[in-house]
């Protein structure tokens, strides 16, 4: 005798596919003690560069490739203010973050762009021709579990197709827009391959906090888990030089590109900058120019070009060759001006 157990669900119908997201990845263990792999890794490169009597970034780049290029800052400028309301929050909610990037409400998305359009309007910059933006989503802080879905203003919820939807519509209404920094969980994979479809030949598509682990990316020599344009990499824990010198070539023998940023709890030492200029970054990520940690790596990145351009040796590289997961376009609009 077979026993049937059955629910019975009374009211309004609710997809099973829509309510029901792939929970959060484990996090990572970290080596107890890691900290010293990566401290020593550097301290040998740095070592090597003295004893050879050239700067790091040029010991560095004399490991990968022949010709070193300038990356270009993406400063961090992190909006996940939630507003408080329809009006504006009050002036003592209003900080700097430790990333010294401002902190504030807005009642829609499109106000701080509005705002930075304006504003470089008033200084004689024209955003999608002498200056671009990048926006650092920073999705994974904004899923609300409970609910299933993405809180991207205080109580406006969307689902990972509707931020999809959203970020297609942003891009249209802005386009000097050319990067988006985790836009959706690293678990939704298969709203990230929707979004490369959709704006992969607009806008880089980043990896940060949703790319996979450096050492799991060595293991698998896979940039795609999530499908992305490129990703950031960050030197911690017990990552190494010669690691980050072998994936950055993988990324770029998958014609990705590459980004490498500023941990939490920085110091105030300046080799990041080198490591970038050396491995031949695309971009380099730092936060605000709030604290000394992060104005001396301002000051060297300027350092190195202003020492190149001396030497002869300085090669900007600034057309951006975009990356599309289903679709590759001619080159056009913003491209074209670089």
């Amino acid at each position: 005798m077979a026993l049937l157990l059955g629910i019975k669900v009374v009211g309004k119908k609710v997809s099973v596919a829509e309510r029901t997201i792939p929970p959060a990845e484990p996090i990572e263990s970290v080596l107890c003690g890691s900290l010293a792999i990566g401290g020593t890794s550097l301290a040998v490169a740095k070592a090597g560069a003295t004893i050879s009597r050239i700067p790091l970034y040029l010991h560095i780049a004399l490991l990968k490739h022949d010709q070193q290029s300038s990356p270009q800052l993406a400063d961090s400028k992190k909006g996940k203010a939630q507003n408080a309301g329809k009006k504006a929050p009050p002036r003592a909610l209003k900080r700097i973050s430790h990333l010294g990037c401002l902190i504030t409400g807005y009642d829609s998305l499109e106000q701080p762009l509005l705002l930075m359009q304006t504003a470089c309007s008033n200084l004689g910059l024209e955003l999608g021709t002498d200056m671009y933006l990048g926006i650092n989503c920073a999705a994974h802080e904004l899923m609300d579990y409970g609910k299933g879905k993405y809180e991207i203003l205080t109580g406006t919820f969307k689902s990972p197709d509707e931020m999809v939807d959203m970020y297609v519509e942003l891009i249209s209404k802005f386009p000097f827009i050319i990067a988006l920094i985790d836009p959706l969980r690293k678990e939704d994979r298969q709203q990230w391959n929707n979004i490369c479809c959709a704006l992969g030949s607009k806008c880089y598509l980043i990896a940060e906090d949703a790319a996979t682990y450096i050492s799991k990316l060595k293991t698998d020599q896979n940039i795609n888990t999530p499908r992305c344009s490129g990703v950031v990499l960050k030197y911690i824990n017990q990552t190494k030089v010669s690691d980050l010198i072998e994936l950055t070539g993988l990324l770029d023998g998958q014609r990705h590109i590459t980004i490498l940023g500023s941990p939490d709890g920085e110091s105030s030492d300046d080799s990041l900058v080198d490591l970038a200029v050396g491995l031949g970054a695309r971009f380099i990520k730092l936060g605000g120019l709030s604290r000394g940690e992060r104005v001396t790596k301002y000051n060297r990145l300027l350092a190195i070009e202003e020492e190149l351009a001396k030497n002869g040796t300085l090669r900007m590289s600034f057309f951006l060759t975009l990356f599309s997961a289903c679709n590759e376009y001619g080159n056009k609009d913003w491209r074209e001006n670089d």
